[in-house]
């Protein structure tokens, strides 16, 4: 059996010649990654890996170009249809690991939905997922399903779909600075290298497969769920690998998933849930409507002040939240407050307490201040 540490670092050194990633975590979970490929038999998930940045020239086709070299049957798609990627996976003689380029142009904001890719993505993230198609001619048509369970990386511009995401190592590209050198990648000179490790990578797989198959790895405190089924294959192996690799692996995992968690913001709903709970209640028993919807439209960087080129107004602010229950299990609706003689419609903290604790990431250690008094209106001040 080979040295699966040092070959992991031979690896990684090959990223780092010609690839700069954000942070030290990447080179751990991008290795790793390459290594699953070679052992994607031995588990019931594939994570996603998601090479993602705001602007071009960041890196990330370059990082897909190196992890084509490294993992096993790449096939290398752009643009390709949800049908060709499903049958290519259940029709080739080998699983391609598929390299998805310009992902933005497939799930972008001028791209449309593209359900199919989506649920292609999604149910091969799974050994159980398969896609149903209808196959044969005119009335002769019979069900059949095309196995969609395969190693997957892609790379574009902004993000992906949230049912994507969260079934991924998300690493968030960026721009070369100045002081940053990588070694000019030359695919007839520099390709031929990386095939070798991927072959030596091949044979490491094959040597250590019987003690990765149904392995349950140790997960870092606080991993669980989703996240969980993301890194369950890379720590497996990693602790296949040995050496320094299984707490390089958690410590890159405990960072990327709480990077995961920052970026993201959820939801739509859970956005508001969120921005209720830390902007606008934040202590405060209840609120009118109008209360709520003027501190939620000051929110600099949140998006109520526009949505599709209009304020989130009352009727829009109540169609969100009814999709969440309070703690009884009623939707949560707009009730009598009583301010200053007056009766006015809004929301108390009590009706949105169970849906902030089921569905909200944990307060900060720091919460705002709240915000101050609203001025009067109709006599009344709104507080």
């Amino acid at each position: 059996m080979s040295d699966g540490a040092a070959l992991l670092s031979e690896v990684e050194a090959f990223h780092r010649r010609f690839n700069v990633f954000p942070l030290e975590a990447a080179y751990v979970a991008v290795v790793l990654w390459d290594a699953h490929a070679h052992l994607l038999d031995c588990f019931d998930a594939t994570p996603r890996l998601a090479f993602l940045s705001p602007e071009p020239a960041s890196g990330k086709s370059r990082a897909l170009e190196i992890v084509e070299t490294l993992v096993p049957y790449p096939m290398v798609a752009v643009n390709a249809s949800a049908s060709a990627l499903f049958r290519a996976v259940s029709g080739l003689s080998a699983r391609p690991t598929i390299l998805f380029d310009e992902i933005d142009t497939v799930f972008g904001p001028k791209a449309g939905e593209n359900e199919q890719l989506r649920g292609f993505l999604n149910a091969g993230h799974r050994r159980s997922g398969v896609m149903y198609r209808c196959v044969g001619d005119g009335a002769n048509q019979q069900v059949q399903e095309f196995p969609s369970f395969c190693a997957v990386a892609v790379a574009g511009l902004g993000s992906l779909p949230d049912t994507i995401l969260t079934r991924s190592v998300i690493i968030r590209m960026r721009r070369r600075a100045r002081n940053e050198r990588v070694e000019p990648f030359r695919q007839r000179v520099h390709e031929g290298e990386g095939h070798a490790l991927r072959d030596r990578l091949a044979a490491w797989a094959d040597s250590v497969r019987d003690r990765v198959e149904g392995a349950f790895p140790h997960m870092p405190e606080g991993v669980t769920d989703r996240p969980a089924d993301v890194w369950e294959a890379l720590l497996a192996v990693a602790d296949a690998a040995g050496g320094d690799w299984p707490k390089r692996a958690r410590e890159a995992c405990v960072e990327l998933v709480n990077a995961a968690k920052v970026d993201d913001k959820g939801s739509l709903g859970i956005r508001l849930l969120t921005d209720l709970r830390d902007q606008v209640f934040n202590g405060i028993d209840r609120l009118p409507t109008v209360a709520v919807l003027d501190r939620l439209h000051s929110l600099e960087e949140a998006p109520w002040a526009d949505m599709a080129g209009k304020p989130l107004d009352a009727r829009g602010l109540s169609r969100m939240l009814r999709e969440y229950m309070t703690g009884d299990n009623t939707p949560i609706t707009a009730r009598n407050i009583k301010a200053g003689g007056n009766v006015m419609k809004g929301y108390y903290a009590t009706d949105l307490h169970d849906a902030w604790q089921r569905y909200c990431p944990p307060p900060s250690e720091n919460p705002l201040l709240p915000l101050p008094p609203l001025p009067r209106r109709s006599g009344a001040l709104i507080r």
